[in-house]
């Protein structure tokens, strides 16, 4: 394995027996990630932005250097684009909220795919709903695919905007997200990318892509738990309002009425998750640092390993649609609920994740109540993939 990836997460030290397939749903933490957030509770804590001795003005300086550094690993034209938020969740919230509510009104549509997380759902469900809007859904063409195409048919004037995922955390399908956002340009219709399953592991030019935001989770790429960002191109940087208001995020405050700064110093009402977003960083250099091409090849190859491998298990029905490089492989075991499929699984310290995936919608369509997912990422090996083929067709044999 490069690098001795697997070796920079001390879970697995702890863990040995852990085949650890769930990275979809959250990464494993990396080593420098936990020695920076202990650190910073050792020996430098403080609140950032407020105050003006040693320790709180070397917290804001470590704090705004992870914007910094995030800036650069997007390839954002600035560190004003990126503003921190606790997740994926609140980054789409934000915008769907901040932004996106007070310019939509009745007769007005947004756009989202059938393979989104109900991350990237919901939040467009409800202001549709409270707004009087539409909410159109992008299918998949006969071959699986989101297409220019069909989205081109599927706007019009009164598109306000579409939100569409890199990759599906169910079917692991990576969505040609360039080129949809050159149909939104063309339409002067601001596109949103949920980056959460690929900001790891695929690199994202936000610039160059024409994105106008960006969302992402820091636990999906190696961080800690409640850290996310928000990008937002120039053209809008302006007009995102805040969900939360209060200390940290104001210009001017009287009896009469208040102002607040522009985005991305807006979002951070009370204190942030300065920890976090330290961790946040290290997790930002290590991924800076590492071949992230072969990181990908990695993962596709394992994901390849399995596909192949279950090949002549006629009982292992794989979804279809699925790009290997996205690490991503659903499948279901005929017969046997994905949820006890799992718990076997889970006897032979094999963890996946069974169930809807957040994707109802997308189960729906394919007429599925629920799958079984194995997710790899660069600490995963190949006997891990031969460990999790051997347990299914014990189980097969077991349940027969």
């Amino acid at each position: 394995m490069e690098d001795n990836w697997r070796g920079r997460f001390p879970i697995f030290q702890r863990h040995p027996e852990l085949v650890y397939l769930d990275s979809a749903a959250t990464a494993q933490r990396l080593d420098t990630v936990i020695d920076t957030m202990h650190e910073f509770s050792l020996s430098g804590n403080a609140n950032v932005h407020r105050g003006i001795y040693n320790l709180s003005n070397k917290a804001t300086d470590q704090y705004e250097q992870v914007r910094e550094k995030v800036a650069r690993f997007i390839k954002a034209k600035s560190p004003e684009n990126i503003g921190f938020t606790k997740g994926t969740t609140e980054s789409i919230n934000v915008v769907a909220r901040g932004y996106l509510e007070p310019r939509l009104n009745a007769g007005d549509n947004v756009v989202v795919s059938i393979l989104e997380h109900h991350a990237n759902f919901l939040p467009w469900q409800e202001v549709c709903k409270a707004r009087g809007a539409e909410l159109r859904i992008l299918p998949m063409n006969e071959n699986g695919r989101l297409s220019a195409e069909t989205l081109e048919s599927l706007i019009d004037n009164q598109t306000k905007l579409v939100a569409i995922n890199h990759i599906s955390n169910t079917l692991g399908r990576i969505n040609p997200v360039e080129e949809l956002a050159v149909t939104c340009r063309q339409h002067g219709i601001p596109i949103l990318i949920d980056a959460a399953q690929s900001a790891g592991l695929h690199a994202l030019d936000v610039e160059q892509s024409g994105f106008d935001f960006v969302a992402f989770s820091g636990h999906k790429l190696f961080g800690p738990m409640g850290t996310g960002v928000l990008y937002v191109s120039d053209q809008y940087r302006q007009e995102v309002q805040p969900l939360l208001v209060g200390g940290g995020m104001i210009k001017y405050v009287d009896i009469k009425g208040s102002s607040y700064r522009e985005f991305p110093y807006n979002l951070e009402a009370g204190t942030p998750n300065v920890p976090g977003v330290l961790g946040l960083g290290a997790a930002v250099d290590f991924l800076m640092e590492i071949d992230r091409d072969a990181a990908v090849k990695h993962v596709k190859a394992l994901a390849e390993r399995l596909v192949s491998g279950v090949a002549t298990i006629s009982e292992v029905e794989l979804l279809p649609y699925y790009d290997l490089e996205s690490g991503i492989v659903s499948f279901n075991v005929k017969d046997i609920h994905p949820h006890d499929v799992a718990g076997y699984l889970n006897r032979d310290q094999i963890a996946v994740r069974a169930g809807m995936h957040c994707t109802q919608p997308l189960l729906d369509h394919l007429d599925l109540t629920a799958t079984v997912r194995a997710s790899f990422s660069i600490y995963n090996e190949a006997s891990e993939v031969d460990r999790l083929i051997e347990s299914l067709k014990n189980l097969i044999a077991f349940w027969k």
